[in-house]
């Protein structure tokens, strides 16, 4: 892959943006994601990390090993770097879109879906929370952008696709369709077809890899897939076969919103009336996949989550780029004036929408305050003196499980150190008790779990407070 000295001038630009927004937002990763910093603790430890703890999250290979990694070189400060990585991540997603976009559609219309993937509120979520997903899409549009400049290129592609599908099993269905594609072709001299072991290889790896480490943490090689499954039960998520044509339509507009979906069906149609139809495969087959992947997720029982579908709602940012620039190809005749018109009008309708909803930036604002508010409160409480001197009569307790793998990274502490009183209780030790109701609605209470564990345990003492977090303590 060539990089001009202009691309690598982008590319500089993308990455001083993206420690920009890592700047002035300051937020820090999301449940899920400080669960595998704790797990990539324990396993440069030299331990088995505890994945099959109360409520733990689906554990991701991969990203266990990087937000290991950056633990250990950036120590307490992994959780910062672990958000910086993400965004970084989003970036080059983008980046790599923009390539696929130029080969398939051309130069303008890869920047236009570029730049929607970098002011995608919902990405951009995902990015300052330190979502696994944005790696995850990241290694996946790198190996689209591979294969779009080299059809069938084969190892490259394929050991890209591998690395995502230790982040999320999306990708042993893209891998395993790509090895399809390379072996399809019949060799010219034996009339044959080559099986390319190798490639083979690369797509049986991810999941024999996974399951291996299922079997090592929890000695089952199927846990991602079975637990994942009885916890979307528990915690009384979508799910399920018959749920998945209403899912898919909030997915899709939870990621790219109903305008803009409508620019996509617009461009589409418009590729369809002026190319080719195999200019399209490689788009198309992300799209095809994608959406197969999201049956699959609905027939495992698994929870139909709206970033399930990220991998066609970004590839389609490409149709929407085309509907606005794709002009650009034509002679200077009175269609490429009219769809100039058109598409001008379009750009200000939608400056004039996103204005209109410039609230929705407003709670995403303030939904990260109050993130970074309810962490600032938990570190202070923990680095109370009273609190540490009250640690050694037993285990630190929280109302249920939102605040534990914060607690837990915080304090290195283990999974018997800090528990969650919905779970279990504990007569002795510190118990944190969240003193505002929006506190409490967010991480003291939780769907499928029914017991009421916001006080303090009977016979516990208030020994300190900071913000929105009380500590109460017992020593029998």
């Amino acid at each position: 892959m060539r990089v001009s000295r202009q691309e690598w001038a982008a590319i500089g630009l993308l990455a001083a943006g993206s420690v920009a927004v890592w700047l002035v937002v300051g937020s820090y990763p999301a449940y899920d994601a400080y669960y595998h910093l704790v797990w990539g603790r324990e396993l440069f430890a030299g331990q088995v990390p505890s994945i099959g703890d109360y409520q733990a999250p689906t554990a991701h290979p991969l990203y266990i090993l990087i937000a290991g990694l950056l633990g250990l070189i950036f120590g307490e400060g992994g959780d910062r770097a672990l958000v910086l990585f993400s965004i970084l991540s989003m970036s080059l997603c983008a980046w790599a879109l923009w390539r696929v976009g130029r080969v398939v559609f051309g130069v303008w219309p890869g920047v236009i879906a570029a730049l929607l993937v970098l002011s995608n509120l919902t990405l951009l979520l995902y990015g300052v929370r330190a979502f696994p997903d944005l790696i995850f899409l990241a290694l996946v549009f790198l190996a689209a952008a591979l294969e779009a400049e080299q059809p069938r290129r084969g190892t490259a592609v394929m050991v890209t696709l591998f690395a995502a599908g230790l982040v999320r099993p999306e990708a042993w269905v893209l891998a395993g369709i790509y090895w399809l594609w390379c072996i399809w072709p019949r060799d010219p001299s034996s009339s044959r077809r080559s099986l390319h072991l190798a490639l083979l290889a690369l797509v049986v790896g991810a999941p024999v890899l996974w399951a291996l480490f299922d079997w090592w943490t929890v000695s089952q090689p199927l846990y991602a897939l079975t637990e994942t499954s009885s916890l979307a039960a528990e915690l009384g998520r979508r799910r399920g076969i018959a749920e998945v044509p209403s899912a898919f339509i909030d997915g899709l507009i939870g990621v790219l919103r109903a305008p803009l979906l409508a620019l996509v069906l617009v461009g589409a149609g418009l590729q369809v009336a002026r190319r080719r139809a195999e200019h399209l495969y490689l788009p198309m087959a992300l799209i095809t996949v994608g959406i197969v992947t999201f049956v699959l997720v609905g027939i495992f029982g698994l929870s139909l989550l709206p970033r399930y579908l990220t991998i066609p709602s970004i590839t389609m940012l490409l149709f929407a780029g085309y509907a606005l620039t794709g002009w650009v190809e034509l002679p200077k005749t009175s269609l490429r004036r009219g769809w100039v018109l058109v598409a001008a009008v379009v750009v200000i309708a939608g400056v004039a929408i996103t204005v209109g909803r410039s609230s929705l930036f407003t709670r995403a604002s303030d939904e990260i305050s109050f993130v970074n508010g309810v962490h600032a409160d938990l570190v202070a409480t923990l680095a109370d003196p009273a609190v540490t001197a009250a640690r050694r009569c037993g285990p630190i307790s929280l109302p249920n499980f939102g605040l534990v793998p914060d607690t837990r990274w915080a304090l290195d502490a283990s999974g018997n150190q800090v528990i969650s009183r919905s779970d279990r209780s504990s007569r002795s030790g510190v118990a944190l008790v969240l003193t505002d109701d929006k506190t409490r609605n967010r991480y003291g209470r939780a769907d499928g779990v029914e017991v009421n564990t916001d006080n303090a345990p009977q016979d516990f003492s208030l020994i300190a407070e900071h913000g929105r977090i009380a500590a109460w303590a017992s020593c029998r």
